[in-house]
Order: structure tokens, then C-alpha cells, then sequence
């Protein structure tokens, strides 16, 4: 049996941080970060039947095309990660009145939509790409035992023998393929990169010291006969590697705002985003 402290419940039985009941969550979700981005996407609903916020947790449940979909904010970072996953995962997957794992467990869609750094200058600004390999550079994933779900070790060996990162243990996973299949027709595939902060952690220095010296020179100098480094941001590593612990089918998709590499920024973010959304819903829908 699950203990009361280490699977918290609200009096009214719904999960500690998300505020849902199971019934309020369905079994396609879509990620956002910000909180704000969530009736973003559920404004293009047919019709909305659970609206739960709590904190940085926005959620909406609705259908569109007759398909019922949940989108939900995590907020920026894969400690947000860990609590979103593993309480939507409860959410089917727990008894929660009994507190043990239910025998017939529930596979989730899981899909990230948010904004994303890009370290290519051939890859035009305003792009959008799928992730179809996360690196992580964070320490989530150290927590689980994660190792025999690894599924790229060639790619983690040679990103660590040639980008040397000071004091980081880096780790990868692949998105899951059914939903790499759907998504690129739609868009280019890109082996993403997730930091565990904004600044320092992805090669941006303001003012206090440092120890990556050449974050963004040694990242993209990186060579692999198959793959490239393409994008930099802060959650999708760890959906991946949760997700795939976890048994749910996992996909980032990248709104390419920023190009680190010519310094470069989107002059219409909010018309790129609206447009990632849009074609997210059409291919989950249709």
C-alpha cells in the first residue's frame, strides 16, 4: 500500500498538486508551461467540461471533433515535471481510495506544445520540429532507475564524449514512435536538449560566474553521422524519461522562437505558437 506522505490526497480525493479527480483528465494530454497557454488551446474546444486550476496547474478537459482532450500548464522546469507525470499517472493508474497500483494500467498521449531556443543557423527562426530524441542535462531522471530504458546509447556516448559538460551527467530517450510517425509528416525531426534552468544552464551569463565556458560552441560543434543538435529548452528530457518509465507515449513539439546561433528573435511569437497549436489539434483530431 502507497502511504498517506508519499502519494498525497485532497479531502476531497483528488491529487496534491493538480487538484483532479480522474474523471476530469483525459487519456490525450497536451503540455503547455504557461498557465496562460492553456486556454490558448482550449479556446479551438467544440466544448470545455472541467476547468481546475490550482497554483501553476491550469487544466482544461474538452473535445474537439468528437475526441476528448485534456491540455494542462506544468510551469518551466523537470522538478514540474516530476509532479505533473507522476500525479496524471496516478490519476489512472492508482487506486487512490485503495492506494495500490491498479493491474490494467493506462497508456497516456502525452504531448508537449511549448516555445524552444534554436542552435542551428541553417534551421530558419519561426521553425517548428518535433523532438524526436531529448537529451537531458538536469538531474530528474538520476532519482529512477532509468538505465535499461535507455534506447540511444550511442547517441548519450557520443554527445558526452565530445561536449564534456563540467559536473553533468547527461541522459536520452526517444520519443515514442507511433506519435513520431503521425507528427512528421507535419514537421522536421530534431534531437532536443533540456537544461535545468534558463540562464547559466543554457549557456546565457548575465553576471555571476560560471564553469560552462563555450556552452553553445561546444554544443553545436557536436557531430553525429545520423543526428544534430537542434533545439534548447527546459522539460521535454524529462516527459521523455518519466514517460517511458512510466509505460505512456510521449512527444515534444518545438516552436523555434529564438536562434542562439545568429541571435535572432521571433518578431510574431504569439502568431508561431497559435499556429503550433492549431496544427497540433488538427493532427490529434483528424
Amino acid at each position: 500500500m502507497i502511504s498517506e506522505t508519499d502519494l498525497i490526497l485532497n479531502p476531497d480525493g483528488s491529487v496534491y498538486h493538480l487538484h483532479l479527480l480522474p474523471h476530469q483528465v483525459a487519456e490525450t494530454i497536451i503540455t503547455v508551461g504557461d498557465p496562460n497557454r492553456v486556454s490558448e488551446v482550449s479556446d479551438f474546444f467544440d466544448r470545455i467540461e472541467y476547468k481546475v486550476s490550482y497554483r501553476e496547474f491550469v487544466t482544461h478537459t474538452g473535445y474537439l471533433n468528437n475526441k476528448r482532450i485534456t491540455v494542462i500548464s506544468t510551469g518551466i522546469g523537470t522538478d514540474n515535471i516530476d509532479i505533473v507525470l507522476t500525479e496524471l499517472d496516478a490519476l489512472f493508474n492508482i487506486h487512490l481510495q485503495k492506494r495500490v497500483p491498479k493491474e490494467a494500467l493506462t497508456s497516456l498521449k502525452l504531448i508537449r506544445v511549448g516555445t524552444s531556443g534554436c542552435l542551428q543557423a541553417a534551421i530558419p527562426l519561426d521553425s517548428i520540429i518535433i523532438s524526436e530524441y531529448a537529451i537531458g542535462l538536469d538531474g530528474l531522471l538520476h532519482h529512477y532507475a532509468y538505465e535499461n530504458n535507455i534506447q540511444e546509447i550511442n547517441l548519450l556516448n557520443a554527445f558526452s564524449s565530445q561536449v564534456k559538460l563540467n559536473n553533468i551527467i547527461p541522459y536520452v530517450f526517444k520519443a515514442d514512435e507511433d506519435l513520431i510517425k503521425l507528427f512528421e509528416q507535419k514537421y522536421e525531426k530534431g534531437v532536443t536538449l533540456t537544461a535545468e534552468g534558463f540562464y547559466a544552464p543554457q549557456g546565457r551569463f548575465i553576471r555571476a560566474p560560471h564553469t560552462q565556458i563555450d556552452f553553445e560552441k561546444r554544443v553545436t560543434a557536436f557531430k553525429h553521422p545520423h543526428y544534430q543538435i537542434t533545439n534548447l529548452e527546459m522539460e521535454t528530457a524529462g516527459i521523455y524519461g518519466l514517460g517511458k518509465i512510466l509505460g505512456h507515449q510521449c512527444l515534444s513539439v518545438n516552436a523555434l522562437l529564438a536562434n542562439r546561433a545568429t541571435k535572432n528573435f521571433s518578431k510574431n511569437p504569439d502568431a508561431l505558437i497559435k499556429k503550433m497549436i492549431e496544427e497540433v489539434l488538427e493532427l490529434l483530431t483528424t
